[in-house]
């Protein structure tokens, strides 16, 4: 498209974006309104449910791959937990391999004492070697209060109680930028098809249609899981995450040739295919969001953690940025869900009480108040969110009790599943540089997962 065009569809979306400014926005800070879910509001001190025990003068160590928003909202739990306490909690980011970094700190004799990991895989495999201890009586009695069997179980090894799922996601979900949408005349599509039409649509009128953040693999990991979950089915996508049938499976073959739709088209991409495999996940939220009348992109994927990404953006959530959910491509729209899970890598009281303190409503409504975060926990109140979006998916979370899909990748071996330049992560930026090469990445995917998975 010629750049004068360009210039004359930015100037038609800054208007629009102001209009809609001036209409009013629902803005991240607006305090949640009570409804009929209890008096706890956005931003009010949260509730204190559950009894710790006096820690004074002890320390513990917390590790997470969290940093920037999420680390310091994260931080606001802690200091709570200190608080109520009188212990001190220290914070130290572990990077993407979570694995590496705990398996280095065990073998040097001074481990965190809790870490929250993103991959249940991964959570087993420290349970099956004995880094991680199970939940003492009063964590496992709170987690059982607050979470439905299905999130119990994937905390759980070999009949053991071990984590709690403090924060959770739903990873199904597609946020767009108004204006960019107004401007096309592009509407929610239900539909793969018609998310394909929507944003050819989008890119015609001169905005490139999405955002991938495809330098951080687990991104498209997610993608690949929304679309086998829809086309295969939860059955085949259960086999699939056991590595009961191979990744040279026709319904794997299928789905990565569903994905080709997109991430082969021309002009779809924002930067193209090699400008995605160099944009991070934050970077590929603030090219959709970053300058809401002058996007770079119309519509960025992942989960409902993108609404702290938004806000670090300066978007409006609910007017600049709005949501809907991954479309349909099979039958149904799928529900893939993720979440950290915290265990205890000490046998300590100390790191016992942290976790109970994580599996209450109390340290989970502290974090829900600074948005950006969902949870499990069905007795977070959900007027605790700041926003009608972020309560929406909350009530989603919770409605949807067992019948949800946990994250593929996170329940892998972490060496397929779980770390970066290799494995599935590895494998499928292969196949975003070269969406062609169909059979080519199955037999990658199947040789790394054999491996990985011994079987």
């Amino acid at each position: 498209m010629q750049k004068s065009l360009r210039r004359k569809r930015k100037r038609r979306v800054a208007r629009a974006t102001l209009a809609a400014a001036s209409a009013g926005a629902l803005m991240l800070t607006v305090a949640g309104c009570g409804g009929d879910d209890g008096d706890t509001v956005s931003g009010g001190p949260p509730p204190v449910t559950v009894k710790l025990p006096s820690l004074k003068g002890q320390k513990l160590e917390v590790t997470a791959v969290w940093t920037g928003t999420e680390q310091e909202n994260f931080t606001k739990v802690l200091k709570e937990f200190e608080k109520r306490t009188g212990a001190k909690v220290s914070f130290v980011p572990s990077g993407d391999d979570m694995a590496g970094f705990v398996g280095s700190k065990v073998a040097g004799g001074s481990p965190p004492d809790v870490a929250m990991v993103g991959q249940v895989g991964v959570m087993r495999e420290f349970a099956q070697k004995g880094w991680a201890k199970p939940l003492d009586a009063a964590a496992k009695a709170e987690v059982n209060k607050n979470f439905a069997k299905g999130w119990q179980d994937l905390g759980s090894y070999d009949g053991k109680q071990y984590g709690v799922y403090f924060k959770a996601s739903n990873k199904s979900l597609l946020w767009y930028n108004t204006s960019a949408f107004d401007y096309a005349g592009a509407k929610v599509p239900k539909t793969w098809n018609q998310f394909l039409e929507q944003a050819q649509l989008i890119s015609d009128s001169g905005t490139d249609a999405i955002a991938i953040g495809g330098q951080d693999g687990w991104t498209l990991t997610d993608w690949f899981e929304n679309v086998y979950l829809s086309q295969a089915g939860p059955e085949k996508y259960d086999q699939l995450a056991q590595h009961k049938i191979k990744w040279t499976d026709p319904s794997v073959k299928k789905a990565l040739e569903t994905l080709a739709q997109l991430w082969g088209a021309k002009g779809l991409i924002a930067g193209g295919r090699s400008g995605a495999l160099q944009t991070a996940f934050p970077d590929s939220v603030t090219k959709a969001f970053g300058n809401a009348a002058q996007p770079d992109a119309g519509m960025v994927f992942e989960a409902d953690f993108v609404a702290a990404n938004v806000q670090d953006a300066g978007a409006e959530l609910g007017g600049d940025a709005k949501v809907f959910p991954f479309p349909a491509v099979g039958a149904k729209k799928p529900v893939v869900t993720g979440g950290d899970v915290g265990v205890a890598l000490k046998n300590s009281k100390a790191a016992q009480a942290l976790l109970t303190f994580l599996a209450s409503p109390d340290a989970a409504t502290i974090w829900a108040q600074s948005g950006g975060f969902v949870s499990a926990n069905r007795h977070v109140k959900f007027s605790a969110y700041p926003n009608d979006p972020m309560r929406d998916i909350a009530k989603a979370l919770v409605a949807a009790g067992n019948d949800f899909r946990f994250d593929m990748s996170d329940q892998a071996p972490a060496s397929f599943g779980g770390k970066p330049a290799q494995g599935e992560w590895k494998a499928l930026q292969d196949f975003l540089k070269n969406p062609r090469n169909v059979e080519g990445i199955q037999r990658q995917l199947e040789a790394d997962a054999a491996k990985a998975y011994k079987n």
